[in-house]
């Protein structure tokens, strides 16, 4: 029962429904870096992180990435409740971005507790209407806010204790933009004394001028 005390919205489950979730179902432990799911595979079974993060993603044919979003410890992936309610197989991948544990629940289990449990299904859907709402806020983004907003923000929200560990192809995917804008885009904020590089690093040096940026309307 301590892996449904981590799910915030599962946690009031019935009992028997709780007791039928756990029996059913496993943790698996992955590495950072592993794929969780890819295009053309079918979805199987129903993820619920309990610790890491998985990173959704999108390549197109030529080979582009598309940062799509970000599943945290305690949610499930939309495009995996997508698929598993509409019996497709996926359009994009998932990542691990650190080591993770995860509850699998089968697509048997699954059916069986969206039927019987009115939570459980509120539990889906929440996560699920929650999680479109941020793809169009992407979508927004992409389409009419500018590179370096959305750049001085997602620096912003990546910081640790004011350092950035990514390197420019990876804030190019996040961004849904080329690498070579977003190094010239850096560069113009080292330039400014806004930040400071070095290779995979990125030092946040005026967290003020950043903000005032992020915040600014384009």
């Amino acid at each position: 029962m301590d892996r449904i005390a981590q799910l915030a919205g599962l946690d009031t489950l019935p009992a028997d429904v709780a007791k039928a979730l756990i029996a059913g179902s496993k943790v698996v432990h992955l590495p950072a870096g592993a794929c969780v799911f890819e295009p053309g595979q079918h979805a199987d079974n129903f993820l619920l992180l309990l610790s890491g993060t998985v990173r959704v993603q999108q390549r197109s044919e030529t080979g582009r990435e598309v940062f799509l979003y970000r599943v945290n410890a305690g949610e499930s992936c939309v495009l995996t409740t997508a698929c598993m309610l509409a019996d497709e197989d996926y359009a994009a991948e998932g990542l691990t971005e650190t080591e993770v544990d995860a509850l699998v629940i089968p697509r048997s289990v699954f059916d069986d507790l969206a039927a019987r449990s009115a939570i459980f299904r509120s539990f889906i859907f929440r996560a699920y209407s929650r999680r479109i709402a941020d793809l169009f806020s992407l979508i927004d983004d992409i389409v009419f806010q500018r590179v370096d907003v959305r750049l001085a923000a997602r620096l912003l929200d990546l910081a640790q204790d004011g350092t950035v560990q990514a390197t420019h192809q990876v804030l190019a995917v996040e961004l849904g933009t080329a690498r070579e804008v977003i190094s010239r885009t850096l560069g113009e904020f080292q330039r400014r004394a806004w930040v400071e590089q070095a290779r995979g690093v990125i030092r946040i040096l005026d967290r003020g001028a950043l903000q005032r940026l992020a915040r600014s309307v384009t």
